[in-house]
């Protein structure tokens, strides 16, 4: 093989290579964001016991809720501000409802801050794992069953915080873009 075969063939090589870094990127740094809790990212815990709970430990967790202006639902938290037991079980609901005449679809991202506090909180059985489909006028009741790791209180960075904000926000599925 002379030089410039072996040129071109390393060159596409590179080129095929970034290509195939580039679509893998998406779901790599989803992988990495949920191992780490970087960026707020929580821990999925479905199936999932709490470990128990920590006597005399507690964490204030602060529910926050937002929607797209293009969603036509009102979203809520049923309460503001809720005291847990570090280690132990909790639920807490979100409502919505669907304002408009026809059925919509939403799905919910979530952020969990302070950011460091991500890798600590675990969502057991969440309303934000699948998308929400509401008919005209319906109005439901969401839970989210979470638990605030023990962990927490080991890590220097983390051990200080006394209050986590758990934000949704909801948005359309564009049903045009999940059909093709």
């Amino acid at each position: 093989m002379n030089r410039t075969t072996r040129t071109g063939l390393l060159a596409a090589s590179l080129a095929f290579g970034m290509v195939g870094v580039g679509y893998a990127s998406v779901p790599l740094y989803r992988l990495f964001c949920q191992v780490t809790g970087f960026a707020g990212t929580t821990q999925k815990g479905i199936g999932m016991q709490a470990p128990g709970a920590v006597t005399g430990k507690t964490m204030s967790i602060r529910f926050d809720s937002n929607h797209a202006p293009s969603l036509p639902w009102t979203f809520a938290q049923e309460s503001n501000r809720e005291l847990v037991t570090i280690g132990a079980q909790d639920i807490t609901f979100y409502k919505a409802k669907n304002l408009s005449d026809k059925p919509v679809t939403g799905t919910a991202t979530f952020n969990v801050t302070p950011s460091q506090a991500g890798k600590y909180f675990t969502k057991i059985q969440c309303f934000c794992f699948t998308e929400q489909t509401l008919q005209p006028g319906q109005e439901v009741r969401m839970p989210v069953v979470f638990f605030v790791d023990p962990a927490i209180l080991n890590d220097p960075e983390a051990r200080k915080i006394q209050e986590i904000t758990l934000s949704y926000t909801f948005y359309p599925v564009d049903e045009r873009k999940k059909q093709s």
